[in-house]
């Protein structure tokens, strides 16, 4: 037996006062000389003992009923398992990630729990439950459930960690009974640790599809690009045999090319042309495992070219076959004949092996360098340290030391750096690496691009100025000549003015540029025929730097507008994560308070926290003593 409140045991003590008062009234009897009458000595006698057995039953009497009612305030019971209280609170996380999607035997899983959940659940029942997105504390069923009825799928997942954390914040700190149920269907996440607190039982409810079927669409590429058209490449998985794939390409809402998927293995490609020019393209499958991944959304966009001004004291054929005509403005000139206005509207400028950088040049350099602008040196044999540290000191923490005149090989590439995202397929180490003959010292914390051997840089990065640190002549090394110069220069162009891809992935930070000019009161939109939203963007002086994190929720080709007037599309889809669907073991990791269904969950939940109260018992036993006291008083004689 247990009690609730069992400090007020201490008031058992009391019982001792009717025992005192008990005592206190046991008096001996006076003597008195009689006749010698027999009988009445005898009547006396048994009328002495008869009197002392009364007075000690009622008193015990009066003890029990006494004891009874202080019990019954400590309101004791009985429970299954070892608990201090009857008091609860259950918490409960209802997994509503896209895997959920999939079939159960009756809808789909996530379906299927809510319903399940509002009939187990007592109406009169308060608990907690939160899902990837939503949290409701301290309500009941009947007050959530329409919003779980209409609850709909998200493209965020908790992980455990998250889950165990955000449970035990809607817990109290009260002395109660915690339950938290955890209803997902558990999809391979991160390696993660049971985290609970001691007070807490964890309970696992593994919701199993009843066919895990599914075909996905993976990515979009442009394969080739032509005068007149592209030619996408379409990445498809599935995990089922499928012989015959149809898939049809939508620019908008209209069909424009339908094709199949020729699968190897899991894995499945379809290429796909279309015309050149602006396309809201949307990829589409028919499947019947999950929805989401079934559409894939991407825009082409008619071509911004990037402007790249070169500042020549050497030869740049190199350059110009790089920032070709299609996607680049390139245009070339020597320092005695610098367009300092025309400056203003590059996106990189590159000074090319300049022996002196003129203070007319660095003044301008910093203006376009605040304005979002980046920079590309390659430095000269002959360079002039002086006005190169005064650039420097200005717009990075970085100096040049000094010219080291000994023979170095390349062979260090930072395959992390933003320059070669998607560049390699995999980490090269048997790569045919350059040389050069000469290299200058950087003093500073700059970002070490590409690497000599002995670890110090040939191309550095530090806050958008790219520095070599060796002449690009074919006199002074055989860069030029090496295959890594093209993604490299390349990349550093193309990331000056960062123009959106053909589709981003939903919660993630995203920066991306917009070739456009704004007055002080006007701001960029993103929408589509269904949401809208203004995003965080900043100004310069030939473009605007868009950033978005939690927006847009829905998967689609959204148009970025200024008053009505539109710039170009930008596509977002959800993450294709949950199309795995490659499940936890939770018995291997928890054995115990494991189900597969709701209602063995709660079944077994309603066992444990079964309790049995008493205090209503000893309330009743208090008012048996009483009435055995006063029939005691009545009819013992």
């Amino acid at each position: 037996m247990q009690f609730k409140h069992p400090e007020i045991l201490w008031a058992l003590f009391l019982l001792i006062i009717p025992i005192i008062i008990h005592l206190f009234q046991l008096r001996k009897f006076q003597k008195e000389a009689f006749t010698n009458v027999a009988f009445l000595k005898q009547l006396n006698l048994q009328t002495r003992k008869s009197s002392q057995l009364k007075k000690w039953l009622v008193l015990l009497t009066r003890l029990l009923a006494l004891a009874s009612v202080i019990i019954a305030f400590t309101e004791p019971y009985f429970a299954n398992r070892n608990i201090k209280t009857t008091a609860k609170e259950t918490v409960i996380y209802l997994d509503n990630s896209y895997s959920m999607e999939l079939k159960g035997s009756h809808g789909t899983l996530l379906q299927e729990s809510i319903n399940q959940l509002i009939k187990n659940i007592p109406e009169t029942e308060v608990f907690s439950l939160f899902t990837n997105t939503d949290s409701y504390k301290d309500v009941k069923i009947t007050a959530i459930k329409n919003e779980l009825l209409t609850d709909s799928y998200s493209s965020t997942q908790l992980e455990l960690n998250e889950v165990f954390l955000k449970g035990n914040q809607l817990f109290s700190d009260k002395n109660t009974i915690k339950d938290f149920i955890l209803l997902s269907d558990f999809q391979q996440r991160e390696p993660f640790k049971i985290d609970s607190k001691e007070d807490e039982t964890l309970y696992f409810v593994q919701l199993q599809p009843s066919e895990k079927n599914n075909i996905a669409i993976d990515s979009v590429y442009i394969d080739k690009k032509e005068l007149s058209t592209y030619e996408l490449k379409v990445q498809v998985s599935k995990n089922y045999p499928v012989d015959n794939l149809p898939i049809a390409l939508y620019d908008g809402d209209k069909l424009i090319a339908k094709t199949s998927v020729t699968f190897e293995n899991n894995l499945g490609t379809a290429i796909l042309s279309v015309p050149s020019g602006n396309l809201k393209g949307k990829i589409s499958i028919e499947d019947n495992g999950l929805q989401y991944d079934n559409s894939l959304y991407f825009s082409i966009n008619k071509n911004d070219n990037i402007n790249v001004l070169a500042i020549n004291n050497a030869d740049d054929n190199f350059l110009k076959k790089i920032f070709t005509e299609d996607e680049f403005n390139y245009t070339n000139t020597p320092t005695n004949a610098i367009d300092y206005n025309s400056i203003q509207q590059q996106n990189l400028i590159v000074l090319n092996e300049l022996k002196v950088i003129p203070n007319s040049l660095i003044t301008t350099l910093l203006e376009v360098k605040k304005q979002g602008a980046s920079i590309l040196i390659i430095p000269s044999v002959e360079t002039d340290l002086n006005t190169y540290n005064q650039l420097f000191k200005n717009i990075s923490n970085t100096s040049i030391v000094s010219l080291n005149k000994k023979e170095k090989q390349i062979t260090t590439i930072a395959f992390d750096h933003p320059l070669f995202k998607n560049v390699f397929d995999a980490k090269v180490t048997n790569f045919q690496y350059p040389k050069t003959k000469i290299s200058y010292s950087l003093l500073g914390t700059n970002e070490n691009v590409i690497s000599y051997t002995d670890n110090t840089p040939f191309l550095a990065e530090n806050n958008g100025i790219y520095i070599f640190t060796s002449p690009l002549n074919k006199e002074v090394g055989n860069f030029q000549n090496s295959p890594l110069i093209v993604p490299t220069l390349y990349n550093i162009a193309k990331q000056s003015l960062a123009l959106p891809n053909l589709y981003y992935t939903i919660g993630k930070n995203i920066t991306f540029d917009v070739k456009a000019k704004l007055t002080s009161d006007e701001i960029l939109t993103i929408e589509n025929k269904n949401t809208s939203f203004i995003p965080l963007q900043q100004t310069y002086s030939n473009h605007i730097s868009i950033t978005t994190t939690n927006l847009p929720k829905e998967a689609g080709v959204y148009t970025i507008t200024k008053n009505k007037e539109e710039f170009m599309d930008v596509s977002f889809n959800f993450s294709r994560k949950e199309s795995e669907l490659n499940y936890l073991d939770i018995n291997t990791i928890t054995p115990k308070n494991t189900f597969s269904n709701i209602p063995d969950a709660f079944k077994n939940i309603k066992s444990e926290n079964n309790v049995d109260e008493l205090w209503k018992w000893f309330v009743i036993f208090a008012l048996v003593f009483l009435c055995i006291e006063l029939l005691i008083l009545k009819y013992f004689k």
